[in-house]
């Protein structure tokens, strides 16, 4: 078996779109709460019906609430919008509510999560399946809406450990 940091090394050679995966829980203090994560694993599943996967690590705050929340949404970054895509990567960070404190967004109509203003794209999904993989689980969603807002932007990419701009 391939030693972990061999492993990492060589798939950090493979570059990676960044997306902020988010959704809204409603159980979390009188109004609900919502928290978002940053991720590299995110990738389309089908055409027909549309379905796309994300790994989220297993036992996060993520996992555990799409866990019992079905309906999510991812917001596809810009090259622009890196201090985001940092923000919400830190390990044993701060509350989300003030990770969201000071960023533009909207609610997702079929979601209800949050939405990033100035993502090249968006997708609200509902998980049709979850699949445990070692330390992470893969999430599969049916895609219920999706829109280009930004579409003429540049996308942030995640490459050697790094976010990085396409050119």
């Amino acid at each position: 078996m391939a030693h972990p940091d061999d492993f990492r090394a060589a798939m950090a050679r493979l570059a990676a779109g960044v997306v902020l995966v988010t959704a809204h829980d409603p159980e979390d203090g009188p109004r609900g709460e919502d928290v978002g994560m940053t991720a590299t694993a995110f990738l389309s599943v089908s055409l027909e019906p549309p379905m796309v996967l994300v790994s989220v690590r297993a036992d996060s705050r993520m996992d555990d609430l799409l866990e019992r929340q079905p309906l999510w949404a991812a917001s596809v970054l810009s090259e622009s919008q890196r201090h985001i895509a940092g923000r919400f990567a830190m390990r044993g960070r701060i509350s989300d509510r003030l990770l969201f404190e000071d960023v533009a967004y909207y609610r997702g109509a079929r979601s209800g999560a949050p939405i990033l203003g100035g993502a090249l794209s968006v997708l609200e999904c509902e998980t049709e399946q979850r699949v445990t993989a070692g330390d992470h689980t893969l999430v599969i969603g049916r895609v219920l809406a999706a829109q280009t807002p930004s579409a003429d932007g540049s996308p942030l990419v995640y490459f050697k450990g790094r976010y990085r701009q396409l050119g």
